[in-house]
C-alpha cells in the first residue's frame, strides 16, 4: 500500500491504496464520487473523464498514484454548494441527456474545453467531445448545451456572476 495525497473537488484527500489502482476505482470507491462512471474500461467511451489539474482526462486509463499532489476535479465538484454550474444548467434546459450515463463525462470534457477556449465554435465543442460516446442522444443537444453554457459564463464573466 502506498500513501497517496490530492485534492478532490478542492478538499485535500489522503488514501491508502495499491499501486495498480486505476483512478476511477479511488473516486468511486473509497471517496465515493460515483458520478465518475466506469464504462468500458479500455479509455474509449468517456463516462469516466475529470479533470486534472484543469485538463480533461479519461480517470480508467490513470493510475491513482499518477495524481499524487496534483488536482482532480468530478462532476460533483462543478456546483458551487447549491448553485449549479453552467453547464449544469445548461445541459438540463437544452435536453442535452436522456439516459444520463455518460452526462457527467461530457460535462467534464466541456469544462476542459471551456477552460482553455471560452468560445469555441461548434467544430471545437464537437473536437473536444470527440472521444466521448453517447448511446441515447445523437449528440445535437449535447453541443447546443455546450454552446449554451460557454454563453453563459461569458457574459456571467463580464457581469462578475459565474
Amino acid at each position: 500500500m502506498t500513501m497517496l495525497k490530492l485534492t478532490v473537488n478542492g478538499k485535500p484527500v489522503e488514501s491508502d491504496i495499491a499501486p495498480t489502482t486505476l483512478l476511477v476505482d479511488l473516486l468511486r470507491g473509497p471517496l465515493a464520487l460515483t458520478g465518475t462512471h466506469t464504462g468500458c474500461d479500455t479509455a474509449q467511451c468517456g463516462a469516466c473523464t475529470v479533470l486534472i489539474d484543469g485538463r480533461s482526462v479519461k480517470s480508467c486509463s490513470i493510475l491513482a498514484l499518477q495524481v499524487q499532489g496534483r488536482s482532480v476535479t468530478t462532476v460533483e465538484g462543478l456546483a458551487k454548494g447549491d448553485q449549479m454550474h453552467p453547464l449544469q444548467e445548461a445541459f438540463m434546459a437544452c435536453h442535452g441527456l436522456q439516459c444520463g450515463f455518460c452526462t457527467p463525462g461530457m460535462m467534464m470534457a466541456a469544462a476542459g474545453l471551456l477552460a482553455t477556449n471560452p468560445k469555441p465554435s461548434e467544430a471545437d465543442i464537437v473536437h473536444a467531445l470527440d472521444g466521448n460516446i453517447c448511446r441515447c442522444t445523437g449528440y445535437v443537444n449535447i453541443v447546443a448545451a455546450v454552446q449554451q453554457a460557454a454563453d453563459v459564463m461569458a457574459n456571467g464573466a463580464k457581469a462578475g456572476v459565474q
